[in-house]
């Protein structure tokens, strides 16, 4: 019979692994730092919570479904609002009810106990790579938000600067960009500065 190597991960990356069943921890802590991932660990829920709302940011988190308190459904909620912190989950049960429950949760993966390092560690890779991707369309979609509410801007402070000076649209827009020429500052600051200013008038 072969077995599967174990591939060192070619980044390290930081994990929270949460699990009320100490043994269980201690084992897999042990494996997964000794492939090169930093690791912190709790033994419940709330004990994860407070870490992260103290500063903790892992890269991934892995969470056992049943335990104690709060659980760790509940937890993967709450890692949803902290900061997007991307999460697998693992638990004694693969029924399909409970592992739907973990994917509306928002979980990149979920594996059934008992866990294998060569078993875990592709599922961590993949939703590491996940997790940058998602957090890459986030940033893009964020810098698109951003352009289109500039743009936004100053669509109505030429139209404002239009009215005010009874310009041209062509004319009004040229005014804003010399306006923001000699101020050295960026078209859609000044832009939004005209709008907030015409809209104090209307308070």
């Amino acid at each position: 019979m072969q077995c599967t190597e174990v591939q060192e991960p070619r980044v390290a990356a930081r994990l929270l692994l949460v699990d009320d069943d100490r043994l269980v921890l201690g084992t897999l802590a042990q494996g997964l730092r000794h492939m090169g991932y930093a690791v912190d660990t709790a033994e419940c829920a709330e004990e994860a919570e407070a870490q992260l709302t103290g500063g903790l940011r892992p890269d991934l988190a892995l969470i056992d479904v049943q335990m104690p308190g709060a659980g760790g459904l509940w937890l993967a909620r709450r890692l949803a609002q902290l900061e997007h912190v991307p999460f697998i989950m693992f638990s004694a049960y693969g029924d399909a009810a409970t592992v739907e429950q973990a994917t509306r949760c928002g979980a990149l993966g979920y594996l059934v106990k008992p866990l294998a390092l060569a078993q875990i560690q592709p599922a961590i890779e993949t939703a590491l790579q996940r997790a940058r991707e998602l957090d890459a369309l986030r940033c893009t979609r964020a810098q698109l938000q951003a352009a289109l509410d500039a743009d936004r801007a100053i669509n109505v402070a030429t139209g404002i600067t239009m009215v005010q000076y009874r310009l041209t649209r062509q004319r009004a827009f040229e005014t804003l960009r010399g306006a923001a020429r000699t101020q050295r500052r960026k078209l859609a600051a000044v832009a939004s500065e005209t709008v907030q200013a015409c809209e104090q008038l209307f308070l």
